[in-house]
């Protein structure tokens, strides 16, 4: 049977989620009008969605899996389940109200709260037993909601801050959510095949963007300073070299500490280290 993907059809998540299914191995579209591609090699059917349907779609078993960002999901009142965290588009939901009019939830209490994610608001809310006077939704400048007498308190995505504080506004509280780019699927007790090979594939991506190969030869009286210094994720690839007492080492480490793994392993005495990028991998 062939798999049924949902993909956001713009926005921030549209794009990085169309290029990590083509690193994946998955034909993709080749104009934002598609709103279908049909991928036979694959066996995969992609219909481009609005992201904030798709958890709707996966819900509602319209299709097998899709991608979102996890604070869509929460936000959706479907049975849709997270699958898979992708890594990317990452964001953190906060409360926020004008300085010094609120330092914790129970501020909330009795108070107008506006956001573009009433149901995630509202669950948060619920669960911390705090009764707002309303929840007002709006789709978009919902730091301006305070200004304009529409409510006492927002809730949105908070990045660096600075348009809250432009907008008189301070950040209270714990974190509502941590969302990112996640894979969700049906909540089937049985993952399928097709979902089990495109998570996998994910996956090998992931790894892929995160880790580099690196190879360096060492003198043995180093060997074991430096595979303390690049452990990789199982272990390091050891062999002997043509000149006695130095041997070749081969291993995964982390892209982002690459650099400095690299100038710690040339003070304990490794040579001829080269970092290469990994295309694809299975773990």
């Amino acid at each position: 049977m062939t798999l049924r993907i949902a993909v956001p059809n713009k926005g921030s998540l549209s794009e990085p989620t169309i290029s990590m299914l083509k690193e994946a191995g998955y034909r993709q579209r080749w104009t934002d009008r598609q709103l279908a591609q049909s991928d036979p090699d694959n066996d995969v059917e992609f219909f481009y969605l609005r992201p904030r349907d798709v958890a709707v779609y996966v819900g509602e078993g319209t299709v097998d899996a899709g991608f979102t960002g996890r604070d869509l999901l929460h936000d959706s009142e479907t049975s849709a389940v997270e699958h898979l965290p992708l890594g990317f588009a990452k964001s953190t939901f906060r409360f926020a109200a004008p300085a010094g009019t609120c330092t914790t939830l129970a501020d909330i209490e009795g108070k107008r709260v506006a956001s573009s994610y009433q149901t995630l608001v509202r669950d948060h809310l619920t669960e911390a037993g705090v009764t707002p006077q309303s929840i007002v939704h709006l789709d978009g400048a919902v730091e301006s909601s305070v200004r304009l007498g529409v409510a006492d308190v927002i809730a949105d995505v908070v990045e660096t801050g600075t348009t809250l504080k432009a907008a008189g506004l301070d950040v209270f509280g714990e974190p509502i959510l941590k969302s990112e780019a996640i894979m969700i699927r049906r909540p089937d007790a049985e993952v399928s095949a097709g979902v089990n090979v495109m998570t996998r594939r994910l996956q090998g991506v992931i790894t892929a963007r995160s880790w580099v190969l690196l190879d360096y030869v060492v003198p043995h009286s180093a060997l074991e300073a430096a595979v303390q210094l690049t452990p990789g994720i199982e272990s390091p690839t050891i062999s002997p070299l043509l000149e006695d007492g130095w041997s070749a080492v081969r291993v995964m480490t982390e892209r982002k500490k690459m650099n400095q793994v690299m100038d710690a392993l040339y003070q304990v005495g490794a040579r001829g280290t080269v970092a290469t990028a990994i295309l694809a991998s299975r773990l």
